[in-house]
């Protein structure tokens, strides 16, 4: 890609609105960044189709066994690792996985040059074991960036399933994509700082990926997080209050259950809501695959 078509991505464009951003006053710098900022929930909402057939997508692909793959550089990668990283301790699921280009030193220190590495996309993948029962999802405001179609190309070799998330209309990598999710939040506050509003409206997305896709095989029950691992004093005393809250029963009764259980939430709330035992709750809920309101609430 040209420097002369870079300039006319949306994304690289100067905003008119802060031209004069140096000379603006604190409040005044912050009040315009507020007023931009709004824009990234319209515009993610005007994608809400193509992130519908995205999280489709992801679920068909956790429901065979596979994984989904976030892939980015810079920014769009370590919103990808953010997102994935969430979801061990709040899903229980370590099947939400994350590339970043120039490897896990890129976290915390800029690598850019590895984003023009398309060979690389594709060898990050190979070296997780990635098949064609998993599903990429690839990040990059600009739309364009050859490590992310590196890893779509080697995907589409596979027979993989491919989902790409991009700041720009028309992006070149949607062209890669079985769902290609395109929004337009308008020109950055600080031209060419994608790390400003394409970053809310690709961590907007992922957001609603990851909750969707785990809506979808039955990690959630209600609006509680009943999968959720506690792995500390504060996270064990929620876990307590959620089965009390999906059980609606006493506190003392939900940690009472909560030991019983051996610290399933999932198996204590069965327990209460059926009177089952242990080893009958969780039977009913490998039967039902993980859905706690399909045991308690067949009819549904």
């Amino acid at each position: 890609m040209t420097e002369l078509h870079l300039q006319h991505l949306r994304t690289e464009i100067p905003n008119e609105k802060t031209r004069d951003l140096d000379l603006m006053t604190t409040e005044e710098l912050l009040s315009v960044m507020n007023e931009e900022d709004h824009k990234c929930a319209e515009a993610v909402k005007e994608a809400l189709p193509e992130i519908a057939e995205a999280v489709k997508i992801c679920i068909a692909a956790l429901k065979q066994g596979g994984r989904m793959v976030y892939i980015g550089a810079g920014t769009s990668g370590r919103i990808g690792m953010m997102d994935s990283a969430e979801c061990v301790p709040t899903f229980n699921c370590d099947r939400i996985i994350a590339c970043l280009a120039g490897g896990f030193g890129a976290v915390s220190k800029g690598i850019e040059n590895a984003e023009d590495n398309m060979e690389q996309g594709a060898e990050d993948l190979k070296k997780l074991g990635f098949c064609d029962r998993d599903v990429v999802i690839g990040i990059a405001a600009s739309g364009r960036t050859p490590y992310v179609i590196g890893a779509l190309k080697y995907a589409e070799e596979i027979h993989a399933k491919r989902i790409t998330v991009s700041c720009n209309k028309h992006a070149e990598m949607s062209q890669y994509a079985d769902a290609a999710i395109e929004v337009d939040a308008g020109s950055e506050v600080l031209t060419g700082s994608t790390r400003l509003k394409s970053g809310t409206c690709q961590k907007l997305i992922c957001n609603m990926l990851s909750t969707a896709a785990m809506q979808g095989i039955g990690k959630i029950y209600k609006n509680l997080m009943v999968d959720m691992v506690p792995t500390n004093a504060k996270l064990r005393d929620r876990a307590v209050r959620i089965i009390s809250l999906a059980a609606e029963c006493p506190m003392d009764t939900a940690r009472e259950y909560y030991e019983l259980s051996e610290h399933d939430m999932k198996t204590a709330i069965v327990m209460i809501l059926s009177g089952k035992t242990k080893d009958e709750a969780q039977e009913c809920l490998r039967s039902a695959d993980g859905f706690v309101r399909k045991v308690v609430n067949p009819q549904m």
